[in-house]
């Protein structure tokens, strides 16, 4: 196995700390997009969206997004990089994509409790827990289409990288 293997889920799903323990486990690179894009933008995301724009922030996580690929990598994307069919296509071509599926109340809990909420600007404008029950509901679709595999991220980091190992290995057996 040396393709990518892409996180997919919310903010706030666990993508970037199972992703750190996920390359571990494989001895692979570890990439996360949104960290990748603040380098290159060389401001946080909610400054960038601020200043140009949702669709122009789409636009450079696409290519963002393309930059990383490689194999032996496992890359955390950003929670809307579903919204584009080329970013979904891409990724189930390139690698496998699994989504790190959690309750919309486990979300809003951890992304109320997380320090670091300001990096990412709200997309509806109201407060976290009333917003992510409502993006969950549109996305969940894209979600389910970009996926090979559902993980439960309902449980802790170690637990569901074993569940993604699992299911790795499931494909493996049967390539």
């Amino acid at each position: 196995m040396s393709f990518p293997v892409y996180l997919i889920g919310a903010r706030g799903c666990g993508k970037t700390t199972v992703g750190k323990l996920l390359a571990r486990q494989l001895s692979y690179h570890f990439c996360d997009t949104d960290q990748q894009l603040q380098q290159q933008l060389e401001q946080s995301i909610a400054d960038y969206v601020a200043q140009y724009g949702w669709d122009t922030f789409r636009q450079q996580e696409h290519h963002a997004l393309l930059t990383v690929t490689s194999d032996n990598t496992v890359v955390a994307t950003g929670g809307g990089i579903i919204l584009r069919d080329d970013n979904r296509q891409h990724m189930r071509q390139s690698g496998t994509v699994i989504w790190l599926s959690v309750d919309h109340q486990v979300l809003a809990n951890r992304l109320t409790a997380d320090p670091e909420i300001g990096q990412r600007p709200t997309l509806t404008g109201r407060p976290i827990t009333e917003e992510i029950f409502d993006v969950l509901q549109q996305r969940l679709p894209l979600y389910q289409q970009a996926a090979h595999h559902t993980i439960d991220a309902n449980q802790p980091p170690e637990k569901i990288v074993i569940d993604i190992l699992t299911a790795l290995s499931r494909d493996s057996l049967t390539a």
